[in-house]
């Protein structure tokens, strides 16, 4: 490896970092194998986040980088508007087999962003196609992280990713969180507490009428706003008042799917089914970018029956099903189902759910939350310089060997589904290690 000095570094315009403070101090990763990182010097480092809640099989899975290497001595790419390649159309008949029953139409994108910028969309059109075109507001949540497209920022609700970027999609209205209800803290699973705020659809819906209402979209699991489990009962209600006024449901389910919580899909787990998923991230287990949305079957018939022009849905993207990523989802899948992955994170969320809340009453924390293989650890801000606190801990803690992720004042965990009992013990006495030591 070079020696990277801070000219070697400036080139890289990098995303969501500070990028002075990380120049000034590199923490570089450079070879990745199982449960672990290894940096350019050689030091271990546990990952705790699966890369970027990605990485679901864990590293270095030789089956999916034989696949990559097989594939691109065949076919590198191949276009797919008016033209296709056989692994596209496999891939997305066995991703049909894994997505809730029912949503068995798959429209490949390159990304979570564009999942949800895709579904946006289609929920969009596919009301237009239907002769109820005046169908046009979409509804997000406040605290919503939807990705960085222009209409995922719009629907999202984290303020710093907005605030920069102009006025963004108009007609688009928010439903408030669930974060920070009285009698939730410290909830271990779903949280008791909550449930009315879906009924605010119903204040929404009065304001602006359902004939004007395309679509609501929302994480099952908030992940990049910091882990925020919904009430109980929840999101079943939100299905009932989108069911009662013709409104699109879509999940977001790029952190949640492939076994992150422990299911397939947060749809499985929760038993509500939404009209467009959206997916990405442990799609591939993060070996080539990719992303997919699943659409019933009853929106693709639409969708064609009612298009006024011989292509039905003017939408696309260079990459859309690219060799190399069908065949690294194929052997991600192959890999989930024959190493029962997502059944082997439920059977070990009860050791998860004890090691992370015995984080109860270490230093800074105020609320911890979660839900299958994902935690939440809240810290009380430091005085004047919120997000300080959790960024040392960030720090500290790579600088002990464990990657975690910060999210404002917040620690998110979510390690792959390979993790041992042993490495949820190191995971917590090393964050427990690190918070008795930052101030």
């Amino acid at each position: 490896m070079p020696d990277f000095g801070a000219n070697d570094l400036d080139a890289y315009w990098m995303p969501f970092t500070p990028n002075r403070r990380f120049k000034a101090n590199p923490r570089l990763l450079g070879s990745a194998h199982g449960m672990h990182y290894q940096t350019p010097e050689g030091r271990q480092i546990l990952d705790a986040t699966s890369g970027l809640w990605c990485v679901n099989a864990g590293h270095g899975r030789e089956q999916i980088t034989e696949a990559i290497r097989k594939q691109a001595g065949e076919l590198d790419y191949a276009p797919s508007f008016n033209l296709g390649h056989p692994l596209a159309f496999a891939f997305a008949s066995r991703l049909a087999q894994v997505t809730p029953k029912g949503l068995d139409r798959i429209f490949f994108t390159n990304s979570g962003s564009e999942s949800v910028d895709t579904a946006l969309k289609i929920a969009l059109a596919y009301h237009r196609a239907r002769g109820k075109g005046t169908k046009t507001r979409l509804i997000g949540r406040e605290r919503g992280y939807h990705g960085v497209g222009f209409g995922g920022i719009s629907v999202g609700g984290i303020p710093k990713n907005r605030m920069y970027f102009g006025s963004l999609l108009t007609g688009v209205d928010h439903l408030p969180h669930t974060h920070g209800l009285a009698g939730n803290l410290f909830s271990q699973g779903i949280p008791r507490h909550g449930a009315h705020l879906a009924d605010d659809l119903e204040r929404i819906v009065a304001l602006h009428d359902a004939s004007n209402i395309a679509a609501v979209i929302v994480e099952p699991v908030a992940g990049s706003t910091g882990v925020l489990v919904p009430p109980e009962g929840y999101l079943q209600k939100l299905r009932t008042i989108c069911d009662r006024h013709d409104i699109l449901l879509i999940f977001d389910e790029v952190i949640t799917g492939f076994g992150r919580i422990g299911a397939a899909f947060a749809a499985d787990r929760f038993g509500v089914t939404p009209d467009l998923l959206c997916m990405a991230k442990g799609l591939t287990n993060a070996a080539v970018p990719a992303g997919a949305v699943a659409a019933s079957a009853a929106i693709y018939e639409t969708m064609l029956d009612g298009a006024d022009a011989p292509i039905e849905l003017f939408h696309g993207y260079t990459y859309s099903g690219h060799p190399l990523a069908c065949a690294a989802g194929l052997a991600t899948l192959e890999i989930y189902q024959g190493e029962g992955l997502f059944e082997r994170a439920l059977a070990l969320e009860p050791y998860w759910r004890t090691a992370v809340h015995s984080l109860r009453g270490a230093r800074h924390v105020i609320d911890i939350r979660d839900f299958g293989l994902i935690a939440g650890i809240e810290l009380s801000p430091r005085p004047g310089a919120p997000t300080a606190r959790a960024m040392e801990a960030f720090e500290a803690a790579f600088d002990q060997g464990l990657l975690v992720r910060v999210t404002g004042d917040i620690i998110a965990l979510s390690p792959p589904l390979i993790i041992e009992e042993s490495q949820i013990d190191q995971i917590v006495e090393t964050i427990r290690k690190v918070l008795a030591a930052v101030e």
